[in-house]
């Protein structure tokens, strides 16, 4: 039965005019079909119902152009060549490196030579039978004794012509060479000045030394011990990619392919190897990434050596993967620039770690709220010490500092520097925190008025620059706070809804205004870091996390989908996380070590600088703030005492208006949305609330129902009778 198709396609045919490569196989009625024939036909066929292709032509002329214009240029120079920094550092680097093998070499010199003046009879016995052996062509006797053995006459004939030969001509070498020998040593001994016998006579004796060093004991020891890293190459990165077990890898590489295309060759990247291709068609960089430990197996590498990335301005399935010679959390790591000199601009960028390859990684923190996140024992709390040891080194700012962990991690800053600090989780340290929060928002206030009121050619962003913050009459000075263990505050079955308003206020105003929040937290989930804190910090530290949830709450939605995985780090990574910030995408970097020793010098160097300028103020002077009336400020107290029992409905309005009689220095200025936001956080809901104006007149506006907010103090105090 001939089916609809092949009548079709029957006229396409044409006859079988040339042989089967397969001649001897093909069928004798077999046709070979053109198909650049078959297409071209059903390309211009005017049959409704043939094939349309959906392949047009490759794109020719401007199109060329258009893919040019796209192309990535590779740099000209290598980035160690491009970058000071980098360029300086290797300069460094080789001159100590070499300056160290001369040193070395020299220091032992003395022992190399009366080595080899001792080894000189053995090299010379060496030599004598060498040179003997050679002469009677020694090297073929094997051969001519398998003749012999084989009882084969003509071979043995042949080979013994051979050896007489050589024998005779080797001898008359040997003959000149010592002439010649003996004639240069007479004419150095009668011709040659006192300095050249001794050095040619030294000469040889050291060549003769060098001629008798035993195999296993040589005479010049290494001076470096040089990396066991292997050199990286393409088979054995392909045959790590095939261990991973990810089908499309495996399928490709049982088929004869690669399973894996290189893009740019394999090259020295710092301290290790870069790799770069695309990964076959579905496979993207974070199922490497998911992987990490089985491809730092295949690659023969500890894990803290492999580090898959995905390009951010490429397609998911570009790989770049760098091996390092070493564990990033054990190589040894350049010199803080600040550890022992130096000074910060907070406006400018400053260094503060390395990323796998070495280089510097900087951070602005101005402009920004961070959120450091962490499992314990990781390095978080030293991250945080780290970077507010950077803001103490800029004499103008003002240093908030919070340990609510208690055990004193952040006592350098804090009692040499900073303007308020406390340790503990106590109720008076809670109530000192508070107090502290609340001037912050109060000064949040007072600075949004004086931005508002420069004129455009001083602050045309309408934020607070480096020039603002010199001006010492505008009090715009930086102001960075440092809360360590956060989830005390946010968690405080009191007072964690006052903090969220306050720290949620600072994180979305602050940083235009000069006023920087970094907490940290072990416990980065939605209690610990409330969604409208984390949502909008814009500096992210994330060290070994976990879980995906953990993941995201630090470095941001999906995350973990992207690849971003501070899960990936092992127990040994300490001080190694993820960084976003600084307007690029998350990078693996590894926070400069300071000890606690460190962190006291550079303190004290800090104080030093801010006490020759005038400027250390508060807790580092030994003054604390005054005691005042807001100590025992509870809004939804102050509430409940203003809005009577009787009164079952209320404005926000009037509410705002009889707080600001009860505690002028707190609720001034207040307004019925000020009601509304800060009873936000305890779920209070504002409705639509009927009531008489002032006037009279019968109207609807926005408040609360009383019976709200008694079930809102109630339910925080855990007791029925609370309200």
């Amino acid at each position: 039965m001939k089916h609809e198709d092949d009548e079709k396609t029957s006229d396409l045919r044409e006859p079988n005019t040339r042989p089967s490569r397969n001649s001897a196989t093909a069928e004798p009625d077999a046709e070979i079909v053109d198909l650049g024939a078959a297409r071209d036909a059903r390309a211009h066929s005017a049959d409704p119902d043939a094939v349309t292709l959906v392949d047009g032509p490759t794109p020719a002329g401007p199109g060329l152009l258009t893919r040019l214009a796209g192309a990535k240029r590779r740099a000209v120079l290598p980035s160690w060549l491009r970058s000071r920094q980098e360029l300086t550092t290797a300069v460094k680097w080789m001159a100590g490196h070499y300056g160290h093998l001369t040193a070395y070499h020299g220091i032992r010199s003395p022992l190399y030579a009366a080595r080899l003046v001792l080894q000189a009879p053995r090299g010379t016995a060496r030599f004598l039978g060498g040179t003997m052996r050679w002469v009677a062509d020694r090297e073929g006797e094997p051969v001519r004794l398998a003749a012999v053995r084989r009882e084969d006459a003509a071979d043995y004939l042949k080979l013994s012509r051979q050896r007489d030969g050589r024998v005779r001509l080797r001898t008359l070498t040997a003959v000149l060479a010592t002439l010649v020998g003996t004639s240069t040593a007479l004419a150095l001994y009668v011709l040659a000045p006192g300095w050249l016998q001794s050095v040619s006579v030294g000469a040889l004796v050291l060549a003769l030394g060098w001629n008798g060093t035993p195999a296993d004991s040589p005479v010049i020891t290494r001076a470096v011990e040089t990396s066991k890293a292997p050199k990286l190459t393409s088979d054995i990165v392909l045959r790590a990619l095939g261990a991973l077990g990810i089908p499309a890898i495996n399928q490709a590489q049982s088929k004869g392919r690669d399973g894996f295309s290189f893009t740019a060759p394999i090259t020295r990247d710092g301290p290790g190897w870069r790799a770069e291709g695309d990964l076959p068609y579905g496979v993207t960089v974070t199922d490497v990434i998911d992987r990490r430990e089985k491809l730092a197996s295949g690659l023969r590498r500890p894990l803290g050596c492999v580090w898959p990335e995905a390009v951010p301005d490429e397609h998911t399935g570009r790989l770049v993967l760098w091996v390092g010679d070493q564990d990033m959390s054990k190589a040894t790591k350049p010199k803080w620039p600040l550890l022992s000199s130096g000074s910060v601009d907070l406006f400018k960028p400053v260094p503060f770690g390395t990323d796998p390859r070495g280089r510097w990684v900087d951070v602005t923190l101005m402009y920004i709220a961070g959120i450091i996140g962490a499992i314990p024992r990781m390095g978080k709390t030293f991250l945080l010490r780290l970077l507010l040891l950077i803001a103490a080194l800029d004499p103008r700012a003002e240093l908030h500092t919070y340990d609510m962990k208690g055990t004193g991690d952040l006592d350098p800053v804090g009692d040499r520097v900073s303007h308020r600090h406390a340790a503990g989780d106590d109720d008076e340290v809670i109530e000192y925190a508070l107090r502290g929060f609340r001037a912050l928002r109060e000064e949040l206030r007072r600075r949004t008025k004086v931005i508002r009121s420069l004129p455009r050619d001083l602050c045309p962003e309408s934020k607070v620059t480096s020039a603002l913050a010199d001006k010492k009459d505008l009090r715009l000075h930086p102001i960075v706070i440092g809360v360590d263990e956060c989830q005390v505050l946010f968690e405080h079955p009191t007072h964690s809804a006052e903090f969220e308003e306050i720290c949620t206020d600072l994180v979305k105003r602050g940083p235009a205004t000069g006023i920087v929040l970094l907490l940290a937290t072990q416990r980065p989930d939605a209690k610990a870091l409330p969604t409208g804190i984390s949502a909008n910090a814009s500096a992210r530290w994330c060290l070994k996390v976990m879980g995906q949830v953990e993941n995201d709450m630090v470095l941001g939605t999906s995350s973990y989908k992207r690849g971003v995985r501070a899960t990936m780090f092992s127990w040994a990574d300490k001080g190694v996380h993820y960084f976003v910030g600084e307007g690029a995408d998350a990078r693996i970097v590894g926070a400069a070590y300071v000890d606690s020793v460190g962190a006291d010098a550079i303190a004290v160097r800090a104080r030093q600088a801010r006490q020759k300028l005038g400027l250390l103020s508060g807790h580092a002077l030994g003054e604390e703030p005054e005691q005042n009336t807001t100590a025992s400020y509870d809004l939804l107290a102050d509430i409940a005492l203003v809005v009577p029992e009787s009164e079952e409905r209320v404005w926000n309005e009037r509410i705002a208006a009889r707080l600001a009689d009860l505690r002028p220095d707190v609720y001034a200025g207040w307004a019925g949305e000020n009601v509304t936001t800060a009873l936000k956080p305890f779920g209070i809901r504002t409705r639509g609330v009927a009531g008489t104006s002032d006037e009279g007149a019968r109207t609807t506006r926005r408040g609360i129902v009383r019976a709200d907010l008694t079930a809102a103090i109630a339910e925080r105090s855990g007791s029925p009778k609370a309200a």
